[in-house]
């Protein structure tokens, strides 16, 4: 591993991360079954608590390996400023509730934040043996394959989503996906809401959809954020400032039809 000063070669950290990553995805394999049927909360909330911590022995071994005197955080649906220096963020099983009930949509990943701006991230989808990486100014790749976001120009083609950030939303934010899920369907061909966020990211910086959007920010979507930006994709606020990992909000769009996509949340 080459260190350059208090650095670890870019190249190295993430060939390194997306080897812990998929390791821990290949775990996650041997755990699930089409067949998954959680008989009520009880039995979901204590498989998603064994998956969590399966996968989090894996990883936090390795990361602290790679970068010894970063931090550490798992709570994937924590939010706010992260103190200097450098941070991996943890979202040990993105779409956790999806794998417990025998689903297919769900992640692993892992992003590591400096100073509070995203700089590395990795993503793997193990049913589809599919692992995406970014680093900042590095560019998304899917496999090795340089990713671009779609070229679409107009939102009446547009395939997009949004989702739920978090279980437990206030009642606010519950009644703003809603109205905003109405809009959008005026202006766009299909809206997709479905978790993991992630998952949708990710679709995004492959071309595959056109725009997500959230109004509750949480540190587990750092990873599909960077991977949507180094695919040259716009991330705001619904404000139209730059994302940020403290926004409260953001849209994560192809150029094309981020303005438009803009115009219709704010309306």
């Amino acid at each position: 591993m080459t260190v350059l000063g208090n650095e670890v070669h870019g190249d190295e950290v993430l060939a390194a991360a997306g080897d812990a990553v998929r390791r821990a995805g290949t775990l996650l394999l041997k755990r699930y079954s089409t067949e998954n049927r959680p008989a009520g909360l009880s039995e979901l909330l204590a498989d998603v608590g064994a998956h969590h911590v399966a996968v989090t022995d894996v990883l936090r071994p390795a990361l602290t390996e790679i970068l010894p005197s970063a931090g550490w955080l798992d709570d994937e649906h924590g939010s706010g400023a992260l103190a200097g220096g450098e941070w991996w963020l943890i979202d040990p099983i993105g779409g956790n509730v999806n794998a417990v009930h025998g689903m297919t949509d769900w992640n692993v990943g892992v992003s590591l934040v400096r100073d509070g701006r995203p700089v590395l991230a990795v993503l793997y989808f193990p049913l589809l043996d599919e692992m995406f990486t970014a680093t900042a100014g590095g560019g998304a790749f899917l496999n090795g394959v340089p990713l671009r976001v779609s070229a679409k120009t107009s939102l009446d083609g547009a395939m997009v989503g949004t989702g739920q950030a978090k279980p437990g939303q206030s009642a606010a934010v519950l009644e703003r996906i809603g109205s905003s899920f109405t809009a959008m369907m005026k202006e766009v061909i299909y809206v997709r809401i479905s978790v993991p966020v992630t998952h949708q990211l990710a679709q995004v910086a492959a071309g595959r959809m056109d725009l997500h959007w959230q109004f509750d920010n949480v540190r587990a979507h750092v990873a599909g954020v960077l991977l949507v930006r180094e695919a040259g994709g716009v991330v705001t606020d619904l404000d139209g400032e730059p994302w940020k990992v403290t926004s409260e909000s953001y849209l994560a769009a192809a150029p094309g039809v981020h303005a438009a996509a803009l115009a219709v949340l704010t309306a």
